[in-house]
């Protein structure tokens, strides 16, 4: 066959879809989650075999998948650059932070979507602090990492928003990193010198029904609106050398984001056959339908966050808009 016939024939074949593009996509996708009712969508994701579902629509059904369990946005940028993880899951600090070093890069990271909009309260048992300013050198705030969580970039903007720009990182020597089960059971104790924590649901609701605990502020007052607690991200050299699995993956992600819109009870059921927790179907049916909280595919509040951190020096780069660390396959939703 003449060169030129042959050419001509393999372009036909590719208008009729006949011919896939010779560049395979990876043979292996691995997606991690946190420990707690934030990452209720990537459970859903799990437990429903949604990712599967969507990867086999996409005639990507040789592609294994792995879901792996880390409570650290820190351990997952790290699992993330190295190539040992696909998709990261936690609060927009850590995805800000990678963000700010990588951009401009091949492994620039940006935010896939949000996954979860709730609040964090900073409770104490300490009965003489009211306000963030009642905080002594006795007291002990329990972040999930100090400086670079979203509990302690919240208790910095408190900080700074209360005694002054200067003063942001005021009650920096007063936090201690634990994860927030350690930290709820601390506050808990007359023996811990914790004496606040500034908590996520359910945990945050479950301390307050302690007599000798109160809540100081939400988040949300501080942040100035409902923001994102939890989201999505991976690097651009991933996004752009699989585009059918991180399609697929968005796809999926939303599928899960509506079923659990839809049909809480079963939502419910699926968070505690996926994490075991102690907590009864009644309970964490009620926490789904608080109204502070809300499970969607669209960040919040995330550009506060980060003129926050840049104005501090947390963060090198600066944004012009929400739109600059999440991928454009999100760009047309209403987020901020």
């Amino acid at each position: 066959m003449h060169r030129r016939d042959f050419l001509a024939g393999a372009a036909a074949l590719c208008g009729a879809g006949l011919v896939r593009p010779a560049r395979a996509e990876t043979g292996s996708v691995s997606v991690a989650r946190g420990f707690a009712i934030p990452h209720l969508p990537v459970m859903v994701m799990e437990h429903q075999s949604l990712f599967r579902k969507h990867l086999d629509a996409a005639g990507l059904a040789s592609v294994a998948t792995e879901w792996v369990t880390l409570g650290s946005g820190s351990v997952m940028n790290d699992a993330l650059i190295s190539g040992n993880l696909s998709f990261a899951t936690g609060g927009p600090p850590p995805m800000l932070t990678l963000w700010s070093r990588t951009k401009g890069t091949p492994m620039e990271v940006r935010g896939v979507c949000n996954q979860a909009i709730m609040p964090m309260y900073l409770n104490t048992k300490n009965p003489g602090v009211r306000s963030i300013e009642d905080f002594t050198e006795k007291d002990r705030i329990a972040v999930s990492a100090i400086k670079v969580s979203i509990q302690a970039i919240i208790v910095q903007m408190a900080a700074a928003q209360k005694f002054g720009m200067d003063a942001y990182d005021r009650l920096d020597e007063l936090t201690v990193g634990m994860n927030a089960v350690d930290a709820t059971t601390a506050l808990r104790s007359d023996q811990s010198p914790v004496t606040a924590n500034v908590s996520l649901p359910p945990f945050q609701y479950q301390e307050l029904k302690l007599p000798n605990i109160h809540k100081v502020l939400s988040s949300y007052d501080v942040v100035g609106e409902p923001h994102t607690f939890s989201m999505v991200w991976t690097t651009r050299q991933f996004q752009q050398q699989n585009p059918g699995i991180y399609k697929a993956f968005l796809a999926a992600i939303t599928e899960a984001t509506d079923l659990i819109r839809s049909d809480k009870p079963k939502a419910a059921q699926i968070y505690l056959d996926v994490t075991g927790a102690k907590d009864s179907l009644e309970e964490t049916l009620a926490l789904l339908n608080n109204p502070e909280i809300e499970f969607t595919t669209v960040p919040k509040g995330t550009f506060r966050l980060a003129e926050f951190m840049h104005s501090i020096g947390t963060l090198e780069a600066d944004a012009e808009s929400w739109k600059d660390y999440f991928f454009e396959d999100i760009h047309s939703l209403p987020g901020s």
